[in-house]
């Protein structure tokens, strides 16, 4: 199973914000859409950068408050982690455990077309090793 598994499963919508956004304006889509983090990338769907929730936390809890009028690039993550459409399960499952982040954006042709979550990947895994288990007790069944 790859990458591109999940998103025909799940969908590719991406929230993006621009790197000239503020980190209030970030903090509000992340909690209106309910996601953990936000790609930064420039109208062509070029990925800039990646802003989670606790780099949003670790800002305020620097300097305030009045870092959320602040600009999303000055908090966001810069060299980001991606992958492909043709990665599999088990690659993205290692990359987000070595690099211990829950989000990692798919890339093909230089733009953006999904991001994979943690979530994503467990849930896409535990359906997996269920069919994985069916198929022994049918066989066993069977035999």
């Amino acid at each position: 199973m790859n990458v591109r598994n999940i998103l025909t499963q799940k969908g590719r919508e991406v929230v993006t914000i621009g790197p000239d956004q503020t980190l209030g304006e970030a903090a509000r889509l992340l909690a209106e859409r309910r996601i953990g983090a936000i790609i930064v990338a420039h109208p062509a769907r070029v990925v800039k950068g990646i802003l989670s929730e606790r780099d949003i936390v670790r800002a305020v809890a620097s300097g305030g408050v009045n870092v959320l009028s602040d600009a999303v690039s000055r908090y966001m993550t810069v060299k980001v982690v991606t992958c492909a459409e043709s990665a599999s399960i088990n690659d993205v499952m290692q990359t987000m455990s070595d690099g211990k982040f829950r989000h990692l954006p798919v890339v093909e042709g230089g733009q953006l077309v999904g991001v994979v979550s943690i979530g994503d990947v467990v849930k896409w895994r535990l359906a997996e090793i269920e069919a994985e288990h069916q198929a022994l007790k049918n066989y066993i069944a069977t035999a």
